[in-house]
Order: C-alpha cells, then structure tokens, then sequence
C-alpha cells in the first residue's frame, strides 16, 4: 500500500511540475509581420523585432527595413505584439496555498520592519506564477504585508530556478501602511458606521518617530549596528522607492506633509482610491500612484458606480504616472486579470494604448526598471510575448510565444494541463454520442 501511495505521490508531481526555465537564448529571433504595441503610446504596424542576446537590437517597419539572416524566423502576421505585462505590489510566490500557515511568508511578526526582504521567501516554482505567464504577466514586484512598515521589495522575472535567478532590482523600496483617519465599527457580518480613529494622530506620530531615529542613526558613527535602521539607507538619495498604502483623502495630504518633512526622494501611493481628489497635490510632488484594483464597487454609496473604472484615466489626463496594482482577496490567483483591468480603463475613456501603458511602461519607471523593460524599444530586454489578439481583452488574449530576456518560456500551466486533459475526455463523449446516433 505504501509503495502504491509513493508512485501516485510521484506521479501527482510529475503531471504537474513547474515548466523548467528557459536556458539562455543562444539563437538569433525574428519576429516577422504583426502589430507591435511599443508601451509608449505608440503603435508599429507590420513590425520586424530582432532579439539577439536577449536584448532587441532592431525594431522597425518591414516594408522599408531589410534584416540580414536569423536562426529563427517567427511569422507574426495578424498578430499582435506587446512587452511584458508587470504586477506591482504582488504577493506572488510568497503564498501557495492560504489554508496551508506552512506555505504563507507574506507578512513577518512586528509593526517597523523594513530589514524584511520579501524575495528571500519568493519560491519561483510557485503554480501561481506559472498561470500568471499565459496572460502576458512576466514581471513581478514581490512585496511584503503586514505591519506599520511591512519591509522591502524586489522585482523579479516570472521564468527561474530560484529567486536569485529571478531578480531583476533587488530591494527597490520599503513599504508602508499609513493609518486610517477613519475606521469601520463593527465587523463584516454586522458593520457598523465609519468612525474617527481617534489614535491617528498617535500613529502618525509613531511613524514620524521610527524615520526621525533611522537618519539619525545613519549620519551616526554607527558603533551599535541596527539591522531595521539599516534598510532605510537609500530613502532620502533615491535608492530606495518609498510605498506608502493610502486610500484616503486626508491620508494623502498628510503623506505629502510627510514626504516633504523627510526629503524623501520617490514616493509612490499604493491604493489611491481618493488620489483623484488631490491630483494636482500629487503632481506638483512628483508621486506617482500604484492604483487599487479597479474591478471593484464604490466605497460610498453616494459615488458614480463607475467611479473606480475612471480614476486612472482622471489621474493620468492631471500628468500622474499611474499603474495598476491587484492587492485584495485571492490577489495571487487574480495576478493574471491584470491586463483586463488596463482593459476595462479603456473602456471607460482611456486610449486603449495608454491603458497599455497603466501596465508596461508606466509601471516600469515606478519600480525604477525603465532603462531595460516596460517598452519595446531598441537595447532593451526581450521581455515581450506575442497574442493572436488583444491582449488587453479576456476574449482575444492568446498567447502563442512569449520571452524574457530573449528565452522563449513555456506557457503551460496546471490550467493549460488540466484543460487539455477534459478537452479530450468531452471530445471521447461526443465521439460516441454520435456513434450510437
């Protein structure tokens, strides 16, 4: 019996194994023909793409520009092209499986812990990962929860051994989460109204107060090493990106005052339900915001019910750099929605093409990944894949290739297996439905 137990165990593993990463691209990729998305706004009708070393080395109209021999020639005509999609804000890899404490390392115990680094804890085999890949979603920053500071990011590429392999900028900024002004009473079965949280002014206090002690142990002699002190080194240069989870309207007032007392650098909103309320605040700041997940209802019941489906474009039309984060309930298993979130913003006023942007080239220069990734551009990574369409639109969204770093990654998936797996059971079915007819 045990022996039996063993081989199923084995083969369960076998069936549905992390794809193995794609080696390092040896051979020269043309892609030939299709419509090349850039991230920038701009559009390449019938576009030649060279990658070479897993960079692009060429990207240019086909009807005027001649490219000398590659080893392998992909046809791309109908189709469309687009650098890979980015998932701020991610707990992807942190957690497989909610129900499971074993497999949960999103959060650490503790209220300032900015020495925590989420991608130590990134397992790069993670099934989430791999069903994130089909809908263009290559590229992840993996973020720490919990906590008043919950510790610092990474981004990382979604095609690796281990999260060494996987870094793309390692420990890129710290994140926050500021106080609520305002708080619910009750709880979620019986809730009760919104009263003021009378220990705001209490916490923002605390928060004023661990920063205050981090840069003055800094421009210290540092006889005593402080480890949570430490990781704030970076935050007043610009190294470091400082994320601050905030919805409210108050609470992205107070951020600036906060932002502004601390000279700090970078300063990104996460959340920003209410950004759109102090847009020209943000702007005259130069903070940029990680908007919420948008396919989602109002937050009071007095609100345009589209409201969340137009804040990016009301903040991007203010001169904001705006991208889409996906935080929330079963956030790891919705990574993969994110390109049908820029979808529904361009359904509701935005240029399809500038919604594009809410997750490839806008996204990038928050993370600080610009130089390399987020566009189609020459001397940039070859992160990009191909669709049979839209890739912004659930319906058209096929991936037929896809590259990081110029390797062609596999786009199977549990999913992918298991969908093959049925096809073939229901194909049987109706075989034999029509014999017996």
């Amino acid at each position: 019996m045990k022996k039996l137990t063993y081989i199923l165990a084995f083969t369960s593993l076998v069936s549905f194994a992390q794809q193995t990463p794609a080696s390092k691209q040896t051979k020269s990729v043309l892609i030939m023909g299709g419509t090349a998305h850039l991230g920038n706004g701009k559009i390449q009708e019938n576009c030649l793409i060279s990658i070479v070393d897993g960079k692009i080395v060429s990207i240019s109209d086909a009807t005027v520009t001649k490219i000398g021999k590659h080893d392998v020639v992909i046809q791309a005509d109908g189709k469309h092209i687009y650098p890979g999609f980015i998932a701020p804000n991610s707990t992807l890899g942190l957690v497989e499986i909610d129900a499971v404490r074993a497999s949960d390392d999103e959060s650490e115990i503790g209220e300032f812990n900015p020495h925590i680094r989420s991608v130590i804890a990134y397992n790069a085999e993670s099934k989430l990962t791999e069903a994130a890949r089909p809908n263009g979603v290559l590229l992840a920053q993996i973020t720490p929860r919990g906590g008043r500071i919950s510790g610092t990011s990474s981004v990382v590429q979604l095609d690796a051994w281990n999260w060494e392999d996987a870094i793309v900028r390692e420990n890129d900024g710290i994140h926050m989460r500021w106080p609520n002004s305002y708080a619910r009473s009750g709880w979620w079965a019986e809730p009760g109204g919104i009263e003021p949280n009378k220990r705001y002014d209490e916490q923002v206090k605390a928060v004023q107060l661990f920063f205050d002690n981090a840069f003055g142990y800094l421009k210290s002699d540092k006889k005593e090493k402080d480890i949570p002190y430490d990781a704030m080194n970076g935050i007043q240069n610009g190294q470091k990106t400082v994320y601050v989870n905030a919805n409210g309207e108050k609470e992205i007032n107070d951020i600036i005052i906060f932002k502004k007392k601390n000279n700090i650098k970078n300063l990104v909103i996460i959340g920003g339900y209410n950004a759109h309320k102090v847009a020209d605040l943000l702007k005259e700041n130069n903070v940029s915001v990680l908007l919420r997940r948008i396919h989602d209802v109002p937050n009071s019941e007095d609100e345009d019910v589209n409201l969340p489906y137009k804040i990016a474009k009301i903040l991007t039309d203010k001169g904001i750099v705006v991208g889409l984060e996906n935080s929330g309930d079963m956030e790891r298993m919705q990574t993969r929605n994110i390109p049908f979130y820029a979808g529904t913003c361009a359904a509701w006023g935005m240029n399809k093409e500038d919604a594009l942007k809410l997750i490839t080239s806008n996204t990038a220069k928050i993370l600080g990944i610009d130089a390399m990734y987020g566009t189609l551009e020459n001397g940039k990574s070859a992160t990009l894949f191909i669709s049979e369409g839209d890739a912004l639109n659930m319906k058209t969204n096929k991936l037929v290739y896809a590259f990081i770093d110029g390797r062609q990654i596999s786009l199977e998936s549990h999913q992918t297996e298991l969908y093959e797996r049925y096809k073939e059971k229901f194909e049987e079915q109706n075989t034999k439905s029509e014999v017996k007819q």
